[in-house]
């Protein structure tokens, strides 16, 4: 089994997150961290375009060049740009949150009803599509709602009322699943009684798993 794996992060902040996460699974693991915010201002201002593409593709190149053995990409926003990679590569690329839809078609069963949250508008779309793939032939209902001001507060640096707005959201909705669409989200319910599905710590698991 290889020693290094890679990441591809368009939140910094999440590198750290995802460090500790994968080290609990493997703490002998190399891990090389690249990120590139850019990506993520380009699908909030422009969408998934070309040019996100292009780069996603470089930078997965980049990393299986560099000796990882599997890449794992944390932005959900860029998931179709991360499908797409996986081409270019002979490793395992992997969208940190495949294995959350999985969970939450599981959790949700047949004929049950999903809640998607996003804090971005951008994010919606990709985590949506992702969740009614694979919750094909089950008959599930799956929901998206932009969590109004949570990325605003985050942008102006107040942590504190972006994960507040986040619980009282995840509070009020009824549903069989709740799926928070970013990885920057799941701090927010960390404490929370309400089940609720992220997909950092799936992600770091599949990620790991690959690598076998």
């Amino acid at each position: 089994m290889t020693s290094r794996v890679g990441l591809l992060h368009t939140v910094p902040a999440l590198a750290g997150v995802f460090q500790e996460l994968v080290a609990q699974h493997d703490g002998s693991l190399q891990q090389v961290h690249v990120a590139d915010p850019e990506l993520l201002a380009t699908a909030i201002r422009d969408g998934v375009t070309q040019a996100v593409f292009d780069r996603v593709r470089r930078h997965v190149e980049y990393l299986a060049a560099d000796g990882a053995g599997a890449v794992l990409v944390t932005c959900s926003s860029i998931g179709e740009a991360v499908e797409a990679a996986a081409d270019a590569v002979d490793v395992p690329v992997l969208r940190v949150d495949a294995p959350m839809a999985a969970d939450a078609v599981r959790a949700a069963g047949d004929g049950g009803r999903i809640a998607v949250l996003a804090t971005l508008e951008a994010t919606l779309g990709p985590t949506g599509r992702l969740i009614e793939r694979a919750a094909a032939g089950h008959g599930v209902t799956v929901e998206a709602t932009v969590i109004e001001g949570a990325a605003d507060a985050r942008a102006a640096g107040d942590q504190a009322k972006h994960d507040e707005l986040i619980r009282t959201a995840v509070e009020r909705i009824e549903a069989d699943a709740i799926v928070l669409a970013q990885a920057s989200m799941a701090q927010a319910v960390a404490n929370l009684n309400t089940p609720t599905f992220t997909s950092p710590p799936g992600g770091a698991a599949a990620l790991v798993a690959a690598l076998h």
